[in-house]
């Protein structure tokens, strides 16, 4: 059963994090110009909260506030689900479902930051894993080609 260590051994562990003093308008610059929806706030090498687009709208631009005055503390989200290396990719995907997150940091025992997860890295897995499987049959029904 795949788990969310093979994800990462693919991907790599590089995690974009923001203060939570930067502003709203620092933040969604910096988003903009690496083309990610959410970085994590880290206090140390613990999470404090996670600012996504979905804060964005809600917490700023449906609320009226400054993004130039708007710090990113005031309305990142704070309550992080996470999930550890050995979860596996069915209950990871399951948690993102229910909690209607797109976004899963992945943490050690010590709840230190390994790395993170999206909807997008769970996808591409799934699709390269059904590609090798598509292929394999091929071979053994066709033989090699």
């Amino acid at each position: 059963m795949a788990t969310v260590r093979d994800i990462l051994a693919k991907k790599g562990r590089q995690v974009w994090s923001i203060g939570g003093e930067a502003t709203v308008l620092e933040a969604a610059r910096f988003m903009t110009e690496r083309k990610i929806g959410a970085l994590l706030v880290l206090d140390g090498e613990h999470i404090a909260g996670m600012f996504s687009e979905r804060d964005i709208l809600q917490r700023v631009v449906a609320e009226g506030r400054d993004p130039a005055h708007t710090t990113v503390r005031d309305v990142m989200t704070v309550e992080v689900a996470c999930c550890t290396p050995d979860t596996s990719l069915e209950e990871a995907r399951g948690a993102m479902k229910n909690r209607r997150i797109r976004h899963l940091p992945v943490v050690d025992g010590d709840e230190r930051l390994l790395g993170l997860i999206s909807i997008g890295d769970l996808n591409a897995f799934q699709v390269a894993d059904q590609e090798q499987t598509i292929f394999l049959l091929n071979e053994y029904l066709y033989g090699r080609v």
